[in-house]
């Protein structure tokens, strides 16, 4: 044992410069207090609205343009959340926007509102004539049936139950599939007008906008 000690003192002292044999045991030495870490200050400045604050924007007119140039403007200036709807009452889906233009608008031009407004255009085919006033499409909530008549097909199914079974034939002497209903007007209906709604089946006949009704 006393030999190990000697051959370890003399290592040490061979060793370069004045640097001292050092433990290399890390551990700090018993009695010396560890230096205190203080926390970071807490930050006085007040915490920011997680939902930006909305912007205002005032609303141009919109009417006369075509659907997709519309939405375009609508958006440059803020609004994004657009709508559109077919004002004749029809419940055609407006798949390409530039075959559509803008009728009439939910928010008045000239209004200064928050950009989170939603903006709902009434719109027709390029083609077609804005109505004076958009037509809302029918509806049943009064429990008693509406009066069909010159309405799509497509949009007198939606106003009924969706549990109501329904007939639709070609009013002509065609007898032609009734195939996509928003391009066909109901030229007669039974139940009739005002009657009771419970369940019962609906037939309509039917020809398509632009042909007359026999």
């Amino acid at each position: 044992m006393r030999i190990r000690i000697i051959s370890a003192a003399l290592l040490c002292a061979a060793t370069v410069g004045t640097a001292a044999c050092q433990p290399t045991d890390t551990a700090k030495p018993s009695g010396v207090a560890s230096p205190s870490v203080s926390a970071a200050p807490a930050s006085s400045a007040p915490a920011k609205d997680a939902k930006a604050v909305a912007k205002k924007a005032t609303v141009p007119n919109f009417v006369g343009m075509g659907l997709q140039s519309a939405q375009d403007k609508a958006q440059e200036i803020g609004f994004y959340g657009l709508t559109s709807h077919d004002a004749l009452g029809r419940d055609r889906m407006q798949a390409i926007d530039r075959n559509w233009q803008v009728c009439s608008q939910n928010v008045a031009v000239g209004t200064s509102i928050s950009t989170d407004t939603a903006l709902d255009f009434g719109t027709v085919k390029l083609e077609e004539t804005c109505p004076a006033k958009d037509q809302e499409p029918p509806s049943a909530k009064g429990g008693k049936m509406p009066d069909f008549e010159g309405k799509s097909v497509k949009a007198a199914r939606a106003a009924l139950d969706p549990g109501t079974s329904i007939t639709v034939n070609d009013a002509s002497s065609e007898d032609r599939f009734v195939l996509v209903e928003s391009n066909w007007q109901v030229c007669s209906q039974s139940p009739a007008p005002g009657t009771a709604l419970a369940g019962q089946p609906v037939t309509f006949t039917a020809v398509k906008f632009g042909e007359s009704c026999p």
